[in-house]
């Protein structure tokens, strides 16, 4: 059964500006939306933005936590912050993904509550589905079936978000609803290479083969095939989804099944939006993870069938040249 917010059905909570505080507001999506508040006038007239990071508070310890929502008092919340890893990360480190991101949204959507919070905006991921799955996957399947064991830990402790929101919808007629975005790639990524994501660390990686004359090492076959969405793209969908989007239940945020790409042309677009010509070489030792993790966004399409995604390689054109730009000071 869908659940849908009281409040949101009326204009009610329109009346007063927000105060919205944004928790992982330096990382990746964070940058995003302060971009589009600030850089695209997302923000309407009144309306109060607080970007929070890491160094604001530790958000495993509730005692923090709750001192930062006591201060600033949000009435609106994007909860972004989370530990997280690319897939060899993961793999080793599931107990401490499951412990620490349970603790932070456990304490997030609890201190969002004491200071009455009308609502708030968490951001699961794709990896949160079942392994063993039909696709398209839709919001309706999160908890058909165990996620995939190479991420288990962050897999669980997102999903339990959708758990936390219908017991706060339940018991106290919270409006806590949750995104599910598929792989978000942009300015302010984590370009480590070691523990980043595929995209941004295929680009580090590109730039330095570029640089030393060397081939470009692609991890895995390349065959394995992703959805990316542009950080810009996702944080202008944020903002629908804070004012408007009417439920608990989440939503998907992510490009159609037609823009789907393989690591191979995802590598290919790399090497063309840094202009490399070297060798590229696939390193079938190491582990391509899930095969796909196709996404449905019909449900998105239903509520805005008119939103204009940015071409691919355009976002990776404007990402590459902010990471070229800024290599010194990128996440890395």
């Amino acid at each position: 059964m869908r659940l849908f917010c009281p409040s949101m059905n009326s204009q009610d909570n329109h009346t007063t500006p927000m105060r919205v505080l944004v928790t992982g507001g330096s990382g990746l999506l964070g940058r995003a939306i302060q971009h589009v508040v600030k850089e695209e006038k997302g923000a309407k007239e009144g309306e109060e933005w607080i970007f929070m990071s890491s160094k604001d508070a530790n958000l495993m310890n509730m005692e923090e936590t709750r001192a930062m929502f006591q201060k600033h008092r949000p009435t609106h919340v994007i909860h972004l912050a989370a530990m997280v890893g690319g897939l060899f990360k993961n793999m080793k480190f599931n107990l401490d993904f499951w412990r620490n991101n349970i603790y932070i949204n456990d304490n997030v959507l609890h201190a969002a509550h004491e200071v009455g919070a009308v609502k708030v905006v968490s951001c699961l991921s794709t990896c949160i589905f079942p392994d063993k799955t039909t696709y398209p996957i839709d919001e309706t399947m999160i908890h058909n079936g165990p996620p995939h064991e190479s991420n288990f830990g962050y897999a669980y402790a997102k999903r339990m978000i959708d758990v936390h929101n219908r017991a706060y919808h339940q018991q106290y007629g919270r409006c806590y609803t949750a995104v599910i975005p598929t792989n978000v790639f942009g300015p302010h990524d984590n370009f480590s290479i070691e523990d980043g994501h595929v995209l941004p660390g295929l680009i580090h990686k590109a730039y330095i083969a570029q640089k030393e004359g060397r081939p470009l090492v692609v991890w895995g076959s390349g065959s394995p095939r992703r959805q990316f969405i542009y950080s810009l793209d996702l944080a202008r969908l944020f903002l629908w989804v804070l004012r408007e989007y009417p439920e608990v239940d989440p939503i998907i945020l992510s490009v159609g099944q037609e823009d789907e790409v393989s690591i191979k042309e995802a590598a290919d677009a790399v090497t063309k939006a840094l202009g490399f010509k070297g060798e590229v070489v696939y390193d079938t030792s190491k582990a391509d993870g899930q095969f796909k993790k196709t996404a449905s966004n019909a449900k998105l399409r239903h509520y805005l069938p008119d939103f204009t995604f940015t071409p691919f390689e355009q976002a990776l054109k404007e990402t590459c040249d902010w990471f070229v730009a800024n290599y010194d000071a990128a996440r890395k």
